[in-house]
Parts: C-alpha cells; structure tokens; sequence
C-alpha cells in the first residue's frame, strides 16, 4: 500500500510503500497527531521511516489492491 505524507515546509512528499494494513497505518498516524510524538512506518524493504507529528501537514493512505498477473491486466 501507498502512503504519501506531506511535510510542513518542504516541497516534495514522502513516499512509503507499506505492507501495513490501511487500519494499521491510520491507527499510526492518529496516535502520533494525538500524543505529538512520531510517526513510525515500515516500508516494504523493512526499512523504518519516523516523521515527527509536529512536522505532518497530511497524510495520504492509498487503497490496498491486489497483485496484477498476466498479459493485459490493467
């Protein structure tokens, strides 16, 4: 799954690819927003991506879809 985050001050988004859940990642942000600590995802590769609440202007959780097989498949 995609999540894009936008960060306060800085043009360009981060960008993690995740095997967390769509709850899982929604959970992760509103307990950063809520306790003003970080943001803490695993990306697909196992490496760890913190972002400090403060700093999150949105966050952009993709929808989860499925592996695309075969000629054609769009």
């Amino acid at each position: 799954m995609e999540v894009k985050i936008g960060v306060k001050e800085v043009a360009r988004e981060v960008v993690v690819e995740t095997e967390q859940s769509h709850d899982e990642v929604a959970s992760a942000v509103a307990k950063a927003l809520e306790g003003g600590g970080l943001l803490r995802l695993v990306d697909t590769h196992g490496r760890v991506v913190l972002i400090p609440a403060g700093a999150i202007g949105y966050v952009e959780i993709g929808a989860p879809e499925g592996r695309k097989v075969g000629f054609g498949a769009i």
